[in-house]
């Protein structure tokens, strides 16, 4: 049985966009690049063919995960009422710092990232775990490698 991808319906419209990209003009860019590159002679040496093809393994590769994700997935509201859940974006700090410190966390799969100043937390690893029904002012601990961590939650989105 494939695992079911929990996605915010915006995470969901992003995704399939991005496939319906790849699939039609990423894929004509990628064959008229490749074509272009074979019409300079010897393949065996030919750095730009070698590349191109490369990067349509790498495009087919994407291609086939976003698939994978899109027919195997469960919409899912962010945030509903102020408690964190799959979609959410946590502001928190560790309980050992200050609030000047406090980071922003979104609970979900690295597909739904939009910001790069937002880490992505897994809702199955022990952080996510223990942030999924947590509200703000919430203490939540956690164990990881290096032993047990606590973090203060200042904001939900």
């Amino acid at each position: 049985m494939a695992e079911i991808h929990r996605l915010t319906q915006a995470a969901y419209d992003r995704l399939a966009a991005e496939l319906e990209e790849l699939r039609t003009v990423g894929r004509i860019e990628l064959a008229n690049r490749i074509e272009e590159a074979r019409s300079h002679g010897d393949l065996k040496e030919n750095a730009e063919y070698h590349s191109a093809k490369e990067e349509k393994s790498k495009m087919e590769a994407r291609v086939a995960r976003i698939f994978s994700i899109l027919e195997h997935h469960e919409i899912v509201e962010a945030g509903g009422e102020g408690l964190i859940d799959v979609g959410s974006v946590v502001t928190a700090h560790y309980d050992d710092e200050g609030p000047d410190d406090a980071e922003k966390y979104m609970l979900g799969s690295i597909e739904e990232r939009t910001d790069d100043d937002v880490h992505v937390v897994s809702p199955t690893s022990p952080m996510g775990e223990a942030l999924i029904g947590k509200a703000v002012g919430d203490t939540v601990s956690f164990e990881t490698p290096g032993g047990t961590q606590s973090v203060v939650i200042t904001h939900v989105e």
